[in-house]
């Protein structure tokens, strides 16, 4: 079942774990996951531009090693980004020093103390672990690009109908959402833009 918004139950627990942001301003907080793609990376990043947006690009460690231009093009724009793990692994399914080691090879390349668990898929004890060192952030509105079963204009509506100051959104940087996220996004961008919101990258704070 895809949740355009996370239910606040899921939210509420466990504490580690970043859903969205404060409520007090109109920003919203742009991500894409598991790039850099070529072709669509660039797109993204003109698009936001055109709207003067920042967002967080959760990055594949085996992608920013094909593509290492692209990883940089993200950087110099001024967005953030975050790890991703190497191999997009599902952390209720990988043995924790499997997971961790993956997550440690993928930091090789990508210099960020922000993670999301891919699918987030993520188990207790390993929070646990990687609290230490990182912003585990989830998400609160999803836009459901990446699903075939799902039209463009939904996942625009998604968004535009759920999405709340401090939101965080996903979006995917990859073959399999193209179609959607690179309908949607601009329209997101639009529509939030004249409700006077702005869009912010996510930055590393030690707790």
């Amino acid at each position: 079942m895809l949740f355009s918004r996370t239910p606040a139950i899921i939210s509420a627990f466990p504490s580690h774990l970043i859903w969205k942001f404060a409520r007090n301003e109109k920003k919203l907080y742009l991500t894409f996951d598991d790039g850099p793609t070529p072709d669509i990376t660039v797109k993204i990043l003109d698009i936001l531009r055109s709207y003067h947006a920042k967002a967080t690009f959760f990055c594949l460690g085996k992608n920013v090693e094909l593509f290492p231009d692209l990883y940089t093009q993200i950087i110099q724009a001024g967005h953030s980004t975050g790890n991703h793990t190497q191999n997009h692994l599902n952390g209720w399914k990988t043995r924790n020093s499997r997971y961790f080691d993956d997550i440690n090879n993928a930091a090789e390349n990508i210099n960020s103390k922000l993670f999301r668990p891919p699918y987030g898929k993520i188990r207790g004890s390993q929070i646990f672990h990687l609290k230490k060192d990182y912003k585990i952030i989830m998400w609160e509105i999803l836009s459901g690009d990446y699903s075939n079963q799902i039209a463009p204009e939904k996942c625009t509506h998604n968004v535009i109908t759920k999405a709340l100051p401090g939101s965080i959104v996903v979006f995917h940087d990859s073959l399999k959402a193209k179609n959607n996220m690179l309908y949607s996004l601009p329209r997101v961008l639009n529509h939030f833009s004249k409700n006077g919101y702005c869009f912010e990258a996510i930055q590393y704070e030690k707790v």
